[in-house]
């Protein structure tokens, strides 16, 4: 047999015996994909989530409600109870198969509903990461070469065997995917979420502008150059509200370190104590000002902006 011909098998195998368990989210384009990876669960992308109430449609293009189980907005990973009767779950790569650079794979997608699409490709770097929906970092994703269109994120890559090696998640353009390994970390997470344990963290509530943005438009008013993150948006009654950050403040620093990149405000934020503030050095136009935000109970959430 020819390699194209064993490319076509391959790639037919694999349509066959994972294309069923990978479903569209929502409904038309720009929207995303799911895959089913236990009875009555679906895992896919947190960005793909509108509400705790989400359409699925299968292969074979029946759609049904599903209930949103758990969602971590930070790690883009949410989890979907719907009736999967009829489905069979997608197989899990063994743990010690962990996807390899050059490895072959292949991309699956239902984008919205739309049909299934499988392409093929090879792992093309490994311990990458990107920004979350948040600006959260997220660590540890394998980059591959199998070109998907819009609405690809939350499907699948599967090996040659059509298990499932890692959940597609982030384009990172130039033809690249990120996608979060299928690993015992991904596995343990997926089950916190089926069990309804989405992860808080604090919340300040604010939109941010990155440090070459701020620099620009302090330029554009004549102001002097300062690194820090830009506010471009303060949520009503939020934490950082309260404490006066208004939109157009640039946070020069947050507990007594400097700011330079969101990681470095996130950073600050994840080490404080259970019932620590969180000071804020801020540049409001030329004035520098010193400010403390409080997290009352509750103030721990997943939804909205930094």
């Amino acid at each position: 047999m020819g390699t194209l011909e064993e490319v076509q098998e391959a790639t037919t195998r694999v349509a066959g015996e994972a294309g069923p368990a990978v479903v569209g989210i929502g409904q038309g384009w720009g929207l995303g994909s799911g895959v089913v990876i236990a009875a009555g669960l679906v895992l896919t992308n947190a960005h793909n989530i509108h509400g705790d109430e989400v359409a699925i449609t299968f292969a074979d293009g029946r759609t049904v409600g599903g209930h949103l189980a758990g969602v971590d907005v930070d790690g883009d990973l949410a989890v979907v109870r719907a009736d999967t009767e009829g489905v069979t779950p997608v197989a899990w790569s063994p743990e010690d198969a962990a996807p390899a650079l050059g490895r072959v794979v292949f991309g699956l997608a239902n984008p919205g509903g739309r049909g299934l699409r499988v392409t093929l490709g090879l792992v093309s770097a490994v311990g990458r990461a990107f920004q979350g929906p948040r600006g959260r970092r997220v660590t540890g994703t394998v980059e591959h070469t199998a070109p998907l269109v819009r609405g690809s994120s939350g499907g699948p890559i599967v090996d040659l065997e059509g298990r499932f090696v890692g959940l597609n998640t982030n384009r990172l353009g130039e033809g690249f995917y990120a996608a979060i390994p299928a690993d015992a970390e991904l596995k343990a997470r997926v089950d916190a979420l089926s069990r309804g344990e989405s992860p808080t963290r604090r919340h300040l509530g604010i939109a941010l502008a990155p440090g070459r943005a701020a620099r620009q438009l302090r330029r554009s008013v004549g102001l002097p150059d300062r690194d820090g993150l830009l506010v471009r948006a303060v949520e009503p009654d939020s934490p950082a509200g309260r404490a006066g950050v208004r939109q157009g403040d640039l946070i020069v620093e947050a507990a007594g370190r400097a700011v330079a990149r969101v990681d470095d405000l996130y950073q600050a934020l994840d080490g404080l104590g259970d019932d620590a503030s969180l000071p804020l050095s801020i540049v409001r136009g030329a004035d520098e000002l010193s400010l403390s935000v409080t997290f009352a109970a509750g103030a721990a959430r997943e939804e909205g902006t930094a």
